[in-house]
């Protein structure tokens, strides 16, 4: 389980180290990119297949306030714990899902720009 924000990649800076890249395997057959500390493994963040490297996935959990930044949809629902209980006011769901069903059209616009489309 892990919190991910979207991060413009030419915004996430290193502070010290050198991580190290692993591909994991995704449904899409694509993989992903995790990039993390070598000497406990922490992911810092990712790169998916649908973003590239232009688009950086950084777990909140290793920012400075990580409560800064609340869920704003729950994914790959079906595979947390039953413990887990999450919020009835954001959306669930089963898989990834299409950002038109979710994104504000603005958030769409600066994803595309970004990417180049």
């Amino acid at each position: 389980m892990a919190l991910n924000t979207f991060v413009e990649s030419k915004y996430v800076k290193l502070i010290q180290g050198k991580p190290e890249t692993l591909i994991t395997p995704t449904n899409s057959k694509d993989g992903q990119k995790i990039v993390r500390c070598p000497s406990c493994k922490i992911a810092l963040w990712g790169h998916y297949t649908g973003a590239g490297d232009i688009i950086s996935f950084v777990r909140v959990g290793t920012l400075d306030d990580p409560n800064v930044l609340k869920p704003d949809i729950h994914v790959f629902t079906p595979a947390k714990q039953d413990w887990l209980q999450l919020s009835n006011d954001v959306p669930q769901v089963d898989e990834y899902y299409q950002k038109v069903d979710y994104w504000p059209i603005e958030s769409i616009d600066r994803f595309n720009q970004v990417k180049g489309n």
